[in-house]
């Protein structure tokens, strides 16, 4: 499509009107801080069992955090885990549950573990299990790395954090 000069000067015109309305109305969206207190909020959702999705998680999320701190950023990121990313928070096999060890997981456990163990150390990110996948596996609460919250459903808590302004991210 060719574009006339008036054209452009319209397009441009109607960018700035638009920048203007948005100013005065609050904004556009943030990025993941909520209003007035300048904290990054993520929520990650880990549910699957997949250990190589989780390492890529897992990077991206220490990405993240290592963006916050080079940029003095305060930050709120939180790891729910729901249905098969129990597998990720213990070193229980979970035999005879869905959600099994199984030879992936097995070779990258002690990776993973360490990665995980810290980020929620080194760099302050909150681990959060649904109770009603832990009860469901059998697996006992002393059977949980350190650090683990237990929130009554992952989903629930999910919603929840998104009504506070925090922004989900799951990776495929």
């Amino acid at each position: 499509m060719l574009w006339t000069n008036t054209a452009r000067k319209a397009g441009f015109m109607g960018m700035l009107l638009m920048f203007g309305a948005a100013t005065l109305c609050g904004g556009f969206p943030s990025d993941s801080r909520a209003e007035g207190d300048g904290v990054a909020r993520v929520v990650f959702h880990a549910d699957f069992a997949d250990p190589r999705r989780f390492s890529a998680m897992l990077t991206s999320i220490n990405n993240m955090v290592t963006y916050y701190q080079n940029e003095l950023v305060e930050y709120d990121v939180r790891i729910v885990f729901v249905a098969h990313g129990v597998r990720f928070l213990t070193d229980d096999k979970l035999q005879d549950t869905p959600f099994a060890e199984d030879a992936a997981l097995e070779e990258r456990r002690s990776n993973l573990k360490g990665r995980l163990e810290s980020l929620r150390d080194v760099q302050g990110v909150k681990l959060e299990l649904c109770d009603i996948t832990r009860t469901q596996s059998g697996l006992a609460e002393d059977k949980l790395y350190s650090g683990v919250t237990l929130v009554p459903s992952g989903v629930v808590e999910i919603a929840k954090l998104e009504q506070e302004g925090f922004s989900y991210i799951k990776i495929e």
